[in-house]
């Protein structure tokens, strides 16, 4: 049970990050694989993706320009459980990545995400006022696990944004 791969290539209209692999996720190989979290019904949901794709087929998501990656490549129960160092050495191979493949927008899947690489305490939703790397724009979306205790509707309408920013791809 180690890490998943990422699902990337240069030129994304979204890089969606999240923290890191669930235990679940570690098991099957696919990222958002735990039956709790909601990251396919939401893009699903929220128009960004015209079918609800099945943690199986998260490769798919690079059809329509998505794609994925987590700022920690080791699986953990909880985020909590993730490590200053480790956060530190994700950061910097996160910047990197995002360096390579130049998305048009990276996506931070939980404002806990976005605090640690972009090392700021206040962050609002959706575009941040200045990108960490330049030429692309920083969303924070909320996380999509089932412990987050936003509403669902209130998530979608936060993604739905996200989908006004880039060009659709279907």
């Amino acid at each position: 049970m180690g890490p998943i791969p990422d699902h990337i290539k240069k030129n994304l209209k979204i890089l969606f990050v999240g923290f890191n692999p669930s235990l679940r996720s570690a098991e099957t190989g696919h990222h958002y694989a735990n039956p709790n979290n909601r990251f396919w019904t939401i893009l699903y949901r929220s128009g960004l993706t015209p079918v609800k794709l099945a943690p199986e087929e998260d490769d798919k998501l690079l059809n329509y320009h998505f794609g994925l990656t987590n700022i920690v490549a080791r699986p953990t129960k909880e985020a909590k459980d993730i490590s200053k160092k480790e956060y530190e050495e994700g950061r910097d191979r996160l910047r990197e990545k995002i360096l390579s493949l130049s998305p048009e927008v990276v996506c931070f899947v939980g404002k806990g995400v976005y605090q640690q690489y972009a090392k700021k305490q206040q962050v609002s939703w959706g575009i941040q006022p200045e990108a960490v790397v330049k030429g692309t724009i920083d969303f924070v979306a909320p996380s999509s696990s089932g412990l987050v205790r936003i509403k669902m509707e209130d998530i979608i309408v936060i993604y739905k944004e996200l989908k006004k920013i880039i060009t659709p791809s279907f």
